[in-house]
């Protein structure tokens, strides 16, 4: 009998010390849950959930912080340095913080904080867990873009394609009648050639500005180093410089983080340094400089040229403009690898701007927001 009720005991005890332990892990998680209530931090998982989203979608705190953001939304460049980018989507987040549910559809937006880019979007913004939230966008604007993309293309061969394949056709016509002149064949035929080689540069560019007018996104988004786009840009340069004795000279905050398309972004700076080499004198220099100011990179591009009047740098960016018409027609110069430049930068949610002066040379400035990358300040 005693050894029954010692074991009645024992099981009984160690019935009420499970119970106990039970009760001290339902505490324990009952803790984590209120924790996870009053702390500001998101869910644990949430953050890289929305970081593996396709679509563009970010997540920011009642002070409008961003806490997380997909590649979608840093594409689009909505977002930068943990703070909302575009106005029209800081409103929305700012009435969403109030638990108002808040959506616009197809309104315009500027492409990034710089430049004059935009894009078509519908957005929604909501509250959850009362303290986050959530702010959902899709771009709307394929369509229309494809659509201008298709006339300015007609328009842009129309425009430019007509001259070099009307002398084509006249080198033909002069190298048949002069057949039995080897010398006057060999003289057309070398005009020839440099006409197609022409035409077929200006069809390059064309269909490659066409490309860039139809981008929505860029293609292969990815965090960069500016040191790895200066370098290659610097490369493909430096057998053009060393013909005319030019120095190519890279310097300043090498090691800045931008997102973007590294095969894009080396050929905008590979264009203004060949544009720079282009119009420097021998045994000058060219320098390429980075700076980090205020959440975004600088990329200048200095050269020590013809310059250019006021008149001329206001329309350096359009397509077919040449400062120097037949010293490019000379050289194999289309007027659109500075248009090339600015929709790459446009695409990036950056601008470029010049300054030139006749005489004293020229410095292109291209400006592109910096990435959010931990450990790094930025210089204001």
């Amino acid at each position: 009998m005693s050894a029954s009720l010692i074991l009645l005991a024992l099981g009984v005890g160690a019935v009420a010390g499970v119970a106990i332990v039970l009760l001290i892990i339902w505490v324990l998680r009952q803790r984590q849950i209120d924790d996870e209530k009053t702390s500001g931090d998101l869910p644990r998982g949430v953050s890289l959930l929305v970081s593996r989203l396709d679509g563009a979608v970010f997540i920011v705190d009642k002070s409008l912080n961003v806490l997380a953001a997909s590649e979608g939304a840093n594409k689009l460049s909505l977002v930068g340095q943990n703070r909302i980018l575009i106005p029209e989507l800081v409103l929305m987040a700012e009435q969403a913080t109030k638990g108002k549910d808040v959506t616009r559809e197809d309104f315009e937006i500027s492409r990034g904080p710089l430049g004059d880019a935009t894009l078509t979007i519908t957005a929604h913004a909501s509250l959850f867990r009362s303290r986050f939230v959530l702010v959902t966008v899709v771009d709307r604007g394929e369509y229309q873009r494809l659509d201008d993309v298709r006339r300015e293309f007609v328009a842009n061969v129309s425009h430019e394609l007509k001259t070099p394949i009307a002398s084509v056709g006249l080198l033909a016509e002069a190298l048949q009648e002069a057949a039995d002149d080897p010398e006057m064949v060999r003289h057309f035929a070398e005009r020839l050639s440099s006409e197609a080689e022409r035409l077929g540069s200006i069809t390059r560019e064309i269909i490659e500005l066409s490309r860039l007018q139809g981008e929505g996104a860029l293609a292969e988004f990815e965090p960069l180093t500016l040191s790895t786009i200066v370098d290659k840009a610097v490369d493909q340069n430096k057998v053009v410089a060393k013909a005319k004795k030019i120095k190519l000279v890279s310097g300043g905050d090498l090691e800045a983080v931008i997102y973007g398309d590294s095969a894009r972004l080396v050929v905008a700076l590979s264009n203004l340094i060949a544009n720079a080499v282009h119009y420097s004198p021998e045994n000058s220099q060219v320098g390429i400089g980075v700076a980090r100011r205020n959440s975004f990179v600088e990329v200048a591009v200095t050269d020590q040229g013809i310059g250019m009047t006021k008149e001329e740098v206001e329309r350096v960016f359009e397509r077919f403009y040449r400062t120097d018409q037949a010293r490019s027609r000379s050289t194999g110069g289309t007027g659109l690898g500075l248009s090339i430049v600015k929709h790459i930068v446009s695409n990036h949610g950056g601008d470029i701007r010049v300054w030139s002066a006749p005489g004293k040379g020229s410095t292109f400035t291209i400006r592109i927001p910096e990435a959010s990358v931990p450990g790094k300040e930025t210089t204001e």
